[in-house]
């Protein structure tokens, strides 16, 4: 009979590890996070700024031990499935945004132009690059918190011509998301509506797309003035540039 010896260390690094219900990179984006309110919070503290401080630092625990109270509390665990699009995102787990905007363009341009996904940087802010690997895997770079660099690779899984093209990141990425985009006729002379259906594993989950909302820069403000660049660029063949102005 074989016998395998457990030491103390190893017990304990294992009673660790099953406490984990944390993906790598939710750990990571919580720090961060958590890093930048609670900095956000010491600098305002004559104006409630104790409340940032106090979210901050339940952020960097949650981040630092890899544990969330409130995933446990509803069983839910990234640490082993970060890899798993559905899984991570099925549930509470994912947010959800919709947006669509009207173009006055015909579907099959419309198509064509976001189909060569490398196009995408040029109305999508918040993305730095995106490069084609074969023609349904392509490797993405985006800017992320704090002016680091996020990158993942994601697969076209649903593709319809001129119609539809549905996208979900693959195992190993940083970003766990899935979505997809929809081009259909908007009526006699209004050429094409185009909407986006995205959902994602946020920084943080829910809690940090709260946080990240209360400084405008959550997922529905980005997609909206996506679109909206998307069909300036399209329509007039640039974006003009609205640094500082408000939405809408």
């Amino acid at each position: 009979m074989n016998m395998e010896l457990t030491f103390p260390e190893d017990a304990r690094e294992g009673r660790v590890r099953s406490n984990r219900n944390l993906s790598g990179f939710e750990r990571w984006a919580s720090i961060v996070a958590g890093a930048g309110l609670t900095a956000y919070g010491m600098s305002r503290l004559k104006n409630n700024g104790w409340m940032y401080a106090g979210l901050g630092g339940l952020l960097l625990r949650r981040g630092v031990t890899a544990h969330c109270d409130l995933y446990e509390a509803f069983g839910i665990n990234t640490a082993g499935d970060a890899g798993d699009t559905r899984a991570a995102l099925r549930g509470s787990r994912g947010v959800n945004v919709l947006e669509s905007v009207t173009i006055n363009r015909s579907i099959e341009e419309l198509y064509r132009f976001w189909r060569n996904l490398e196009n995408l940087p040029q109305f999508m802010r918040h993305l730095e690059s995106v490069e084609k690997v074969t023609d349904t895997i392509s490797h993405w770079k985006a800017k992320g918190p704090g002016g680091t660099t996020v990158e993942w690779n994601a697969e076209i899984y649903n593709e319809e011509p001129s119609k539809l093209i549905a996208w979900r990141s693959i195992e190993g990425s940083d970003v766990v998301s899935a979505g997809s985009v929809n081009f259909d006729n908007a009526g006699p002379g209004r050429g094409t509506r185009v909407t986006v259906n995205l959902q994602y594993s946020p920084p943080g989950g829910k809690i940090g797309a709260r946080i990240a909302r209360l400084f405008g820069r959550d997922a529905a403000t980005e997609i909206h003035e996506d679109l909206r660049r998307f069909k300036q660029l399209v329509e007039a063949g640039e974006v003009p540039t609205t640094s500082g102005q408000p939405r809408g």
